[in-house]
Parts: C-alpha cells; sequence; structure tokens
C-alpha cells in the first residue's frame, strides 16, 4: 500500500515536472516599418499565444517607425491582451524610433539591447514645439500640426502610465523628439531591463508581476521553449509593398513598361511586367494612405515624359514631367495619419526619376535623329538619287534610275543621256533637273 502511494505521488511529482518543462514562449520578430501587415501579424500573434497557452509573446523589435493607425491597433491589442507581451528592442544597433517607442512602452515588459536606441516619436513634418517667444513677437501657429502633436503626446502619457513608466520622457520623445540608449532608458525607467539576448532576457523577466487582463500575476519564462511564428508568404509580400519607396518604383517601372510594349508591339514582356508592376503598385496604394494630389502630379509627371518622346518640344515637356514626378513624389505620402512613412528623396526618388529621365532623354534623342535620317525604303529614298535620261526631256521624256524606267518631267531641255537628279516624286512621275557634273 506505501509502495504504491509513494508510487502515485512520484508519478504526480513527473506529470508537475513535465507540465513545467512544457511551458512555451512565442516569439516574433518585427523589422522594418509598422503597417498594416505588421500590425496583422502581431495582432495574429497575440491571439495564437492566448489560445495556446504560452507563458508570455516576445515581440523582437527594430524600426523607424510606421503608420499611426497600425500602430494605434497594435497597442490596443497589446493593452487588452489575455496573454504578458515582451518588447524587446534588439539585435544591438537596433532602433524603436517613432512608432516603435510607443509599441515598446505598451509592453508589459519593455526590454533593449545593448547598443540600441529609443525615442525620436515625433510626427514626421510636424516642427517640434519650441518656447514662446518674448512680448512683440509673433508666433506662428500650425492648428493641424498642434493637434496632432498634442493627441500623441496625450496618447504615450496614458500608456506610460498604464505600464508605470516614465511620463515625462514619453511626453518630451513626442513633443522634442528626443532619443536615448538603452543605458539611458533603463535609468529613466522608460523601460524594465537591458539583456543582450532573447534567452537571458526570459530568464531576468521570470517571476516579475505585470497586470494581465486586470490581474496581477508572475511570469514563468525561465528555461521556457521559444517557439518562433513566422508571417505567411502573402505577409510576408503585403509587409514589402506597404513601403513607400517600393510603390513609387513599381509605378514607375509598370509606366515605362507599358510604354515599351506599346511603342514596340510584340514583345510581350515588357508589357507584362509593366502590368504587374502596376498590379503591385495598386495593391501598395491600397494598405497605404495616400494623397490623390501628389499621386496625379506624379503619374502626370511620367505623361509628360512620354509625351515629350511623342511630340518633342524642344525640353518643355520634359523639363515640366521632371519638376512634376519630384514634386509628385514628395507628396504622395505626406500624409498626417503616415506619420513616419515618406518616400526616400535622394537615396530613391531623385536617383529613380534621374533614370526616367535618362530614358525619356535618350528615346527623345534617337526620335528626333531618325526623324533627320534621309528615309530608306519607298519614293522617299529616291530624293536626290542621280540617274540618266533615256530620251530627250523636252519638257517630258524617260529617265533611267534605280534600274527602272520612269517618266519624268523638266523645268529645262535635258538631252538624252545626260545625267539627271530627282527632285520630287508626284505620283508615278518624276520631276527632275541636271545633275552636277561628275568630277
Amino acid at each position: 500500500m506505501k509502495r504504491t502511494l509513494l508510487l502515485c505521488i512520484a508519478l504526480l511529482a513527473l506529470g508537475v515536472a513535465s507540465s513545467a518543462s512544457a511551458q512555451h514562449v512565442n516569439a516574433i520578430r518585427i523589422a522594418g516599418s509598422i503597417n498594416p501587415a505588421s500590425s496583422d501579424f502581431i495582432q495574429k500573434a497575440i491571439t495564437k499565444s492566448t489560445d495556446d497557452g504560452a507563458a508570455a509573446l516576445l515581440i523582437e523589435l527594430d524600426t523607424p517607425g510606421g503608420l499611426v493607425s497600425a500602430t494605434k491597433d497594435i497597442i490596443q491589442a497589446m493593452l487588452n491582451a489575455k496573454v504578458p507581451v515582451i518588447v524587446f528592442v534588439s539585435p544591438q544597433g537596433a532602433w524603436a524610433g517613432s512608432a516603435g517607442t510607443f509599441i515598446t512602452m505598451a509592453g508589459h515588459v519593455a526590454a533593449m539591447a545593448p547598443g540600441t536606441s529609443i525615442g525620436a516619436a515625433h510626427p514626421v513634418g510636424i516642427a517640434p514645439s519650441q518656447p514662446q517667444g518674448g512680448e512683440g513677437q509673433e508666433k506662428q501657429r500650425d492648428v493641424s500640426g498642434e493637434k496632432a502633436e498634442n493627441l500623441l503626446a496625450a496618447y504615450i502619457e496614458s500608456i506610460a502610465k498604464e505600464r508605470d513608466r516614465n511620463v515625462e520622457w514619453a511626453s518630451k520623445a513626442v513633443r522634442e523628439s528626443v532619443a536615448i540608449t538603452a543605458d539611458e532608458a533603463l535609468k529613466l525607467k522608460v523601460i524594465d531591463l537591458v539583456a543582450p539576448n532573447s534567452v537571458e532576457l526570459l530568464a531576468m523577466a521570470d517571476g516579475r508581476k505585470v497586470k494581465v487582463a486586470g490581474a496581477e500575476r508572475p511570469l514563468a519564462t525561465r528555461d521556457a521553449e521559444i517557439r518562433r511564428i513566422e508571417m505567411t508568404w502573402l505577409e510576408r509580400m503585403l509587409d514589402v509593398l506597404a513601403s513607400p519607396d517600393i510603390a513609387v518604383m513599381l509605378l514607375m517601372a509598370g509606366m515605362l513598361g507599358l510604354y515599351v510594349e506599346f511603342t514596340n508591339p510584340g514583345l510581350v514582356i515588357p508589357g507584362v511586367l509593366g502590368a504587374v508592376c502596376l498590379v503591385l503598385g495598386a495593391i501598395a496604394l491600397q494598405i497605404l494612405p495616400f494623397s490623390w494630389l501628389g499621386l496625379l502630379l506624379f503619374g502626370g509627371g511620367l505623361v509628360l515624359l512620354i509625351a515629350e518622346m511623342v511630340v518633342g518640344s524642344y525640353g518643355i515637356l520634359f523639363a515640366l514631367g521632371v519638376a512634376c514626378m519630384l514634386l509628385g513624389g514628395t507628396m504622395i505620402f505626406d500624409m498626417p495619419e503616415a506619420s513616419d512613412l515618406r518616400v526616400s528623396f535622394w537615396s530613391v526618388l531623385v536617383p529613380a526619376v534621374a533614370g526616367t529621365a535618362a530614358f525619356a532623354a535618350i528615346a527623345v534623342f534617337g526620335v528626333g535623329r531618325s526623324m533627320r535620317r534621309r528615309p530608306a525604303a519607298g519614293v522617299g529614298e529616291m530624293l536626290g538619287m542621280v540617274g540618266r535620261a533615256q530620251s530627250a526631256l523636252a519638257p517630258e521624256g524617260t529617265v533611267f534610275v534605280r534600274g527602272e524606267n520612269w517618266t519624268a518631267r523638266a523645268d529645262e531641255p535635258i538631252r538624252a543621256g545626260e545625267r539627271v537628279e530627282i527632285v520630287a516624286v508626284e505620283g508615278l512621275r518624276l520631276r527632275v533637273r541636271r545633275a552636277t557634273p561628275e568630277r
């Protein structure tokens, strides 16, 4: 009887140990802009971690920022999550810029790797708040900018209060674009931990009490199995397309591909590639908020470059096209809700426009040269040819040219056998004149 009891106790202990060892932490990686694709991925990971009983969800973050709307959706999911969410800015050299600052501070546990940074959460395109000038100095107000700044400042302050983090610094990150290193963030109580890698972070976070779904509970993450959750191929494609730089290049490549196909029917490949690029560009515009004015200016610039190839306006349409493309490219994603998403002006927009302009210039030069070239086929090529009069032209007769006898007319009498030069083709009759004597 005692042996049976001891055996049951041993089996129970083994079951408990096995259950404890089966504890796992789900982990995802976000490297790049915060957009609808990455937002959906994070929200799905939170739901999956809740459903499969994970001890926590680890988000390894490296982002320069992103869409305000996508960031809001992520934070809302994190604040209402029924599973602890650990945000880890890693690896070394990574940063949690702008939208990343909001996401990091919203985590139940916020951590950073050495050599990383966080901050600069001020909305792009809005000047940071400046101290009020002295008497007699007028301060030009940007009301819409102030509204966006105040709203985001209040938002990050509420997040910091909820997670018991440095509210004052959080406000400065939005209003003054301050940024700090991992060590400074730990000292200012912006984050909770600094760890070199995910394994050590989970060991350091073990036992910390966090508030999840309104109740405090300790984390059990030491020696937990890390299970990676990867994006699907569709999520990866949408994540790549949700980039202003990619969207602009796809639109330009699509327009040029279709132009090449229309001017050279039958090539097929340029037309197919152009159509695919335009479809992908349209998908990118469905993901990203964009300005119709900027898009029309950008597309109009491409149309003007193509018009220059066809019309030939001595560079007027060409210059207008380049200017419209540069201006429109900077305006396409210049939207308040786009936050940090902009087309890279010097590294993407200028080289892309320069390449397109060079292609257009080469095409214009080729068209102009072909128009100046003497015709090489048809009756037009006969102009300037030299033949010989088969009979006297007084004023009409017959001439032999290009291996054929032609009826010809001359404005002056020409004897049979003399050399004649063709000056015009009038239907099936030639107009000729006496040719310059051979030297």
